[in-house]
């Protein structure tokens, strides 16, 4: 008698199992995409991963653009370490783009306001 109980108990627990299963597979393909991802829950994820993704960009591009350690042409290539004054003059353009240009004179802080109010001495 235990044992049939047991028995019966599982085969009830299985197919609620089934039910739910099959339940959630229809609820999953009556859902679209855009239904599930624009939410505004998900905004700050994919202005994270946009950012990530748009700077890696830049950076990629940038260096094999304009760095001047970087070079498609075989005729560069073959010469193994660049001493000629362009290439050294070329060197220091890249080193000396524009951002670092803009913020030579600065001081190297995130919040020069706060940081000089707290120093200040009465």
């Amino acid at each position: 008698f235990f044992c049939t109980r047991i028995l019966l108990t599982e085969r009830r627990e299985r197919g609620k199992r089934e039910e739910r299963r099959e339940k959630r597979e229809k609820m999953a393909a009556s859902v679209s995409w855009s239904q599930r991802w624009l939410r505004p829950e998900v905004y700050p994820i994919f202005a994270a991963l946009g950012s990530a993704v748009g700077l890696c960009t830049f950076f990629c591009t940038r260096q094999l653009t304009t760095s001047p350690g970087f070079t498609a042409s075989k005729a560069k290539r073959a010469t193994a370490i660049p001493e000629t004054s362009q290439d050294v003059k070329e060197g220091e353009k890249f080193r000396n783009h524009f951002i670092r240009r803009t913020l030579s004179g600065r001081r190297p802080e995130i919040m020069p306001g706060l940081n000089s109010s707290m120093t200040k001495m009465n």
